[in-house]
């Protein structure tokens, strides 16, 4: 091995990835901004009842329309015969095979039709026809076992009164009082041609989601006060019979749950809860089992220090689930008196899209790795090596100059292990320092894991310009064990910041990172950090903040949701003696005075999450205080953004921000498709484009 810090660090699987990547780099080529935004996005894979054929979703790029266009195709389980069924000019979603396998089911809105409906189409083809006629967006459905009816998921419609003071724009509203309650209904899926459902739940009240039972008798559900995002912490699982007589509500408790389906032999409700034990809030997620008639929970694999999701039975009672181990998941399995959950999957990736079938007992699902953005595979049910289906993304490893990506681990400034990501970038020669890149994820109660990534953070296109990229699962992220996460309650920046700044100093003492050209980016809650971290130190020599909050006090009232940010701060900013100083302390705003760091801000006009004050907020202190800022808002956009353009100009921006600041050269922006070279925009005059 050579005596160099790099190599006496760097594992040796790696260093076999960083030679071949190199070598390989010779003949494929870097990413663009562009194709790394046109990438394929595929999901929701459902694997036929007799277990030889695929549906799944196939998402793509389309830049006249500026946005994206999701349709389903079918293929065999032996990876033949790829075929598009559907080709609706608003998309298609959620496919699902009717039970005896002789057509599928799907969402869509085509036609003059004001809202979504749920359509059938032959498996051997032809023209699909709409199953409902809603008067209200059909949201979700599933099939009773028997096939004999389709239940579904639709918001009470507007009454003949609102329609008409709409017509007549007389329509003031109440805030967070103009929702629509979420009911239940079934339609019959014999004959032909839409036709009318019967209503399976009335009340004040909202079904969050559901589950039949195996033999179609009964519904396991979730209800809440509301459908408002800030209501489910309200919401209680409940079971009742099919037609929904004799409801009984199992849980009362101040945490989400989710997920919840009745066991095999009908004596158990199976759910998943960010709580532990005793139904206290704010721990990563959890396997609970309640007796379907009633009486107290239970926590199951109560010392498995990792994060469960999506929990789901086997036909013979134990369970099933996606495993978030920080910067991996997994398939996992266990029995409700094992110990621990086992994994049935191995390997540096991150499990997406998966769903179990019972009646194959096969696992269907995606894989997203440093090569892959998530072709499905199947897996029998006692585990064993994934076998790939799909090969929507072979092009992506067989063109492109990708990243190495490597698992870093550093202690904390408190002596913790902290864990994260390390992105080299192409050109990595031994004993060179490049510059970095840090990005921290949303959340916070979320991990950065293997994967291929996503256009927002594009990874691909900075490690091609040069940048080594950092991701640090800092204290607050889930998968690492409840003292991990729960690092927050009660002040939110606490370890956090210094965990990645530690991250920072290990990469610099590695002799991997320049200390000297570093930039700082984040989106939400890795806003949130950006805009601490720049309070923190004036290290970084450029920042973007995505979509972060600068003011507690303030984003406590402006956000839709609160539920989860009450912990950080031991109450609400207006209960008698409220812990203004907790909200205050923990504000970056408290502390603006102190940044020297260039910092763009980005938020989407239509963000309800992190509503457009707290960008405002920050810009405008930074601006006053002197600070080299920009704030771009982009239109039409929620918490996320949508728009293709709206992505290129994310990208372009925050590019030409860090070339600009961190590296002192020129960048020419991308156009997009169909543009001019001569339209290319610019900020490096100091000019919003």
């Amino acid at each position: 091995m050579r005596d160099s810090v790099f190599f006496r660090w760097l594992p040796a699987a790696a260093l076999i990835v960083l030679a071949a990547a190199s070598a390989a780099a010779q003949t494929k080529r870097p990413m663009t901004i562009v194709e790394l935004i046109d990438v394929p996005q595929i999901g929701s894979p459902r694997l036929s009842p007799d277990g030889t054929e695929l549906l799944y979703t196939r998402s793509d790029t389309d830049w006249e329309d500026n946005g994206r266009t999701t349709h389903i195709h079918r293929i065999g389980t032996d990876g033949s015969g790829d075929v598009r069924l559907t080709g609706g000019e608003n998309g298609e979603s959620s496919p699902r095979w009717s039970p005896d396998g002789d057509w599928v089911a799907f969402l869509a809105r085509r036609g003059d039709g004001p809202f979504q409906q749920i359509h059938r189409l032959s498996n051997q083809g032809g023209e699909a026809s709409p199953l409902t006629q809603h008067e209200s967006s059909v949201q979700s459905f599933a099939f009773s076992p028997d096939g004999e009816y389709i239940y579904f998921l639709a918001p009470d419609p507007r009454t003949a009164e609102e329609k008409r003071k709409d017509d007549l724009r007389d329509d003031f509203f109440a805030f967070d009082e103009d929702y629509k309650q979420r009911h239940l209904f079934r339609v019959p899926t014999a004959g032909v041609g839409a036709r009318d459902a019967e209503r399976i739940t009335r009340g004040d009240f909202s079904i969050l989601e559901f589950r039949l039972s195996h033999d179609g008798a009964r519904i396991a559900h979730s209800r809440a006060p509301t459908p408002l995002l800030d209501n489910r912490d309200e919401g209680e699982v409940w079971i009742m019979d099919a037609g929904g007589g004799n409801a009984l509500q199992l849980t009362d408790n101040a945490v989400v749950e989710s997920g919840a389906q009745l066991s095999p032999d009908g004596s158990h409700v199976l759910f998943v809860s960010g709580a532990n034990a005793e139904f206290e809030t704010y721990h990563n997620r959890n396997a609970f089992l309640v007796p379907a008639t009633g009486g107290p929970h239970r926590l199951l694999w109560e010392d498995w220090p990792h994060e469960a999701n999506g929990a789901t039975w086997a036909p013979d009672g134990s369970i099933y689930f996606i495993g978030n181990t920080g910067v991996r998941s997994q398939i996992f399995h266990g029995g409700v008196d094992d110990p621990e959950p086992a994994p049935l999957t191995a390997g540096d990736h991150t499990i997406v899209g998966w769903n179990f079938a019972p009646a194959a007992g096969r696992h269907v699902f995606g894989i997203s790795n440093r090569e892959n953005n998530g072709d499905i595979h199947l897996l029998p049910p006692a585990g064993g090596d994934p076998v790939k289906v799909t090969s929507v993304f072979d092009y992506l490893d067989e063109t492109f100059a990708l990243p190495v990506q490597e698992a870093v681990r550093w202690t904390g400034e408190d002596g913790v292990e902290v864990e994260g990501l390390l992105f080299y970038p192409l050109d990595y020669q031994e004993g060179q320092r490049y510059p970095l890149v840090v990005q921290t994820h949303g959340g916070p109660q979320s991990s950065d894991k293997f994967s291929f990534g996503r256009w927002s953070n594009y990874v691909q296109v900075l490690a091609a310009r040069g940048y080594a990229v950092f991701k640090p699962n800092y204290r607050g992220s889930t998968g690492y064990g409840d003292d991990f996460l729960r690092d927050m309650v009660g002040h939110y920046f606490n370890q956090a910041h210094l965990d990645v700044m530690a991250g920072v100093d290990y990469l610099i003492d590695r002799g991997i990172a320049d200390g000297d050209r570093m930039a700082k980016m984040g989106w939400s809650a890795g806003g949130h950090m950006t805009n601490k971290i720049i309070t923190h130190t004036g290290r970084f020599k450029a920042a973007s903040s995505g979509a972060g909050a600068v003011n507690w006090i303030s984003m406590y009232g402006q956000s839709d949701v609160r539920f989860p940010r009450t912990p950080w701060f031991g109450g609400t900013p207006w209960q008698e003696d409220a812990p203004i100083d907790v909200y205050w302390g923990n504000s970056p705003l408290k502390d603006i005075y102190r940044v020297t760091t260039p910092t763009i801000v980005i938020v989407g006009e239509n963000d309800v999450r992190v509503p457009p004050p707290q960008s405002v907020e920050l810009y405008r202190a930074l601006r006053t205080n002197g600070v080299d800022t920009h704030l771009y808002i982009a239109p039409r956009e929620p918490h996320g953004l949508r728009e293709l353009r709206h992505q290129l100009f994310k990208v372009n921006v925050e590019l030409e921000w860090f070339e600009r600041h961190v590296r002192g050269i020129d960048y020419d922006w991308e156009p997009a498709p169909g543009q001019e070279s001569g339209e290319k925009r610019t900020t490096t005059d100091g000019v919003n484009p």
